[in-house]
């Protein structure tokens, strides 16, 4: 190679690396934000999700309070705040479906927040993991990681005095009946398997299921390479349906309107 070629080689490489350090700096500024790089899903602080989230100098009201485990070391869970947010709506639910039930930690916490609410959960058992119908471009990633959240038959709550609240099933959910739960889910909450053909299957069901007024939250919203089917799919389901991404999560919300509510 010439001297003039080994410029050029060296000026390009030097260009590359720009542009990644760019990027990464970029995804972390807008992370810095709260908001996942390149979304065009409206993301909103909490306190602008719903009046039982405003806050005063004092910052949140005693309506929000709820049970806490804290997130350390816990396989596919949320965030302290995610979990806060999800259990205080839960706490003013009736009725309220999980999709993805991991350890449990998420399950016990909504019912341990919520005295009288009654708590529905899916998930594979860990016998039944090599059977879900996954789609052939349906991420490996994605696939590897609901395996792996799939390995628990007993959870958190078991053997606890919620117990009885909270209705376990086992199966795969592109395959569950939702029809006995058609118009009465005050919450549903989609965090099983993150797949894109699995988050448009589950979103069809919870959208049957949920409630006039009820909150549909998604889980695992980080970014277009990070969930890609989440992403993805969320960003289409924008097209049709009014989504915010709540701000400093991954939690991207809907709430189904109320009929002949102004």
């Amino acid at each position: 190679m010439t001297l003039s070629s080994w410029l050029i080689l060296i000026l390009l490489l030097a260009a590359v690396g720009f542009a990644q350090a760019w990027y990464r700096l970029r995804l972390r500024y807008r992370r810095f934000k709260g908001k996942p790089y390149g979304s065009r899903i409206p993301t909103v602080p909490i306190w602008e999700l719903d009046p039982l989230f405003a806050v005063t100098d004092a910052g949140p009201s005693r309506q929000t309070e709820v049970a806490h485990i804290a997130a350390v070391r816990v396989l596919g869970g949320v965030s302290d705040l995610e979990s806060w947010i999800l259990c205080a709506l839960a706490r003013h639910s009736r009725n309220v479906f999980e999709f993805g039930t991991a350890t449990g930690k998420t399950t016990y916490l909504m019912a341990r927040s919520s005295p009288k609410a009654r708590i529905v959960t899916l998930t594979l058992a860990p016998d039944q993991t090599g059977h879900a119908s996954h789609d052939k471009s349906d991420d490996a990633t994605a696939i590897a990681a609901a395996r792996s959240e799939s390995s628990f038959d007993t959870f958190v709550y078991s053997g606890t005095d919620v117990e009885a609240r909270i209705e376990q099933h086992f199966g795969d959910s592109k395959t569950f009946d939702e029809a006995p739960y058609a118009g009465t889910m005050d919450l549903i909450f989609v965090d099983g398997d993150h797949t894109e053909s699995y988050i448009r299957s589950d979103t069809q069901k919870a959208m049957r299921m949920l409630a006039p007024g009820g909150w549909l939250l998604w889980h695992d919203f980080r970014g277009r390479d990070e969930v890609p089917g989440v992403w993805r799919f969320l960003h289409e389901l924008l097209g049709t349906q009014p989504l915010v991404h709540i701000q400093d999560t991954a939690l991207v919300a809907y709430r189904k309107p109320v009929e002949g509510a102004a």
